[in-house]
């Protein structure tokens, strides 16, 4: 058990330092692309592209954090009425649920990559659009993975977080 929790740090820690990283980029190329347009009159070309790929990219990794901190969006206007046995009830369901959409979601993105790998295009300089994307399928099979484990937390109260 002590193993799957040092794994899970590990995992955890290489996310919001993914997280970091990827913010940090968007904010120096940003800076970057401002100072050289105003001043140099120049700027990268591949600049306004790669942008939008680590704001998806964020956003994606975001909601893992926020997943994996059970601190995502919900609406639970009627569970705090209920029952402890019923509460955790519609916890398990709603966790189960959301996997399930996650997953579902997942299997489509996968298949979204796999045209675009097949179309071979490119998003910037020369880097496959595929590439940038596939965060889409890893983040919401991920996603699952989360609130499957939150689903059989919430009904027996011992499972680890992953």
């Amino acid at each position: 058990m002590k193993k799957i929790a040092k794994i899970l740090r590990i995992i955890h820690c290489g996310e919001d330092l993914l997280l970091v990283c990827a913010l940090l980029g968007v904010l120096s190329l940003a800076i970057t692309q401002i100072v050289m347009r105003n001043f140099f009159d120049t700027g990268f070309l591949w600049s306004e592209s790669f942008v939008r790929v680590l704001v998806l990219w964020i956003a994606m990794m975001g909601a893992l954090v926020a997943t994996r901190e059970n601190n995502h969006i919900r609406i639970d206007a009627f569970s705090r009425f209920l029952p402890e046995a019923a509460e955790r009830f519609v916890a398990m369901f709603t966790g189960l649920a959301s996997s399930l959409i996650c997953f579902i979601v997942a299997y489509y993105g996968l298949e979204f990559v796999s045209y675009e790998f097949q179309d071979n295009t490119m998003a910037f300089a020369k880097v496959p659009t595929w590439m940038c994307q596939v965060i889409l399928p890893v983040g919401f099979c991920l996603m699952g993975l989360r609130f499957f484990f939150q689903a059989i937390r919430s009904l027996t109260g011992c499972s680890p977080s992953v």
